[in-house]
């Protein structure tokens, strides 16, 4: 810092807020540390009895917090955000569209490490809309060594830490399995618990299928939907141990690869994801999915929209933050299920 005189500070940059108080008015900075002073700013600041101010002295090798921000911006920016305007050494991320935020949680962690600069973000793999701040970022100090904002390129290397996955259309199919419906026993009410969740995406059901127990039958029936150009299958019941439950080797028989039949998340352990053709999703889902508020369906459902294709890896990390807590007032998103952090 050095001191100079207030008509000598045009174009200088502020070591300090400058407040301004006028009784019964306000009480607030008139200007912020780091703000560059123009020439029409020294009436104001003549006004409030800054005859002299605290400027900074550029030197080499040193990076005003704004110029260092800027940094922090590419190294985080990646597809479908837009940045705020840079204040104060901070500028946010804000999505572009509606789809689910990706986070690189090694590259975010070790930013973080360095000090002198911070990212703060939503949790990854959640879904986002269009005009949400997802991202928040700071340079810490008033001036920052360039090197230090080297290191940190260098620790995020070439792949910007954020970006946000758009929704797909996705044409689905749905197979309804169980006797019980089937023979019109009782009433199908999973299916419209499927359509009302696929109702907040771009999701639109062009097959319905009701089959009994007949695994033959089931995989006739996801055939028969594949070849309706579905672009996403989603089978109802049938997924437990019981002896009657053949949902899983239907799905099999047609020639998918399964990711995984199981998975750390209650409610919807019996979950099974697999893919037909490398990258076209079939779904199992449990029974839960029909009466539970929340299950491992909506934790999944995002990422299948957005043409994620999950790995069993992505499934196992489900486990921290996969229990539910069945609250009486449910508050998903906004609470602990799912949030296992991204890695």
């Amino acid at each position: 810092m050095k001191l100079i005189k207030t008509e000598e500070a045009v174009g200088h940059v502020l070591c300090h807020d400058i407040t301004q108080i006028i009784k019964g008015v306000t009480k607030d900075a008139v200007f912020r540390k780091g703000h560059v002073v123009t020439e029409e700013d020294i009436p104001v600041l003549l006004s409030v009895g800054k005859e002299n101010l605290y400027v900074w002295e550029k030197e080499e090798g040193m990076l005003h917090e704004n110029e260092a921000a800027e940094i922090l911006r590419e190294i985080c920016q990646g597809k479908n955000l837009h940045p705020s305007e840079v204040k104060e050494g901070k500028i946010e991320l804000i999505a572009d569209c509606d789809g689910v935020l990706k986070v690189n949680g090694e590259k975010l962690r070790k930013i973080n490490a360095l000090g002198e600069m911070m990212i703060a973000s939503r949790h990854g793999n959640f879904p986002v809309k269009k005009g949400d701040k997802v991202v928040g970022t700071r340079v810490i100090p008033l001036v920052i060594q360039k090197d230090r904002m080297e290191e940190a390129k260098a620790a995020a290397g070439k792949e910007p830490i954020f970006s946000v996955m758009p929704y797909r259309h996705k044409k689905v199919g749905i197979v309804t399995t169980g006797s019980e419906v089937y023979h019109h026993r009782i009433e199908d009410t999973f299916t419209p618990v499927i359509e009302q969740k696929l109702s907040e995406f771009d999701a639109e059901v062009c097959g319905h299928i009701i089959c009994n127990d007949d695994h033959e039958m089931i995989t006739e029936a996801i055939h028969d939907l594949l070849k309706k150009g579905c672009s996403m299958i989603i089978c109802t019941g049938g997924m437990s141990v019981d002896p009657d439950d053949r949902t899983p080797l239907a799905i099999r028989n047609v020639g998918t690869k399964v990711v995984s039949y199981g998975a750390p998340v209650l409610p919807g352990a019996m979950f099974l994801l697999a893919y037909y053709g490398g990258d076209l999703p079939i779904m199992g889902l449990p029974g839960c999915v029909m009466y539970a508020k929340r299950t491992i369906f909506d934790l999944v459902l995002p990422r299948v929209m957005a043409g994620e294709v999950l790995t069993a890896e992505d499934l196992n990390s489900l486990g921290e933050g996969g229990l539910c807590l069945n609250c009486s007032v449910c508050t998903f998103p906004n609470c602990g299920f799912g949030k296992c952090g991204s890695r």
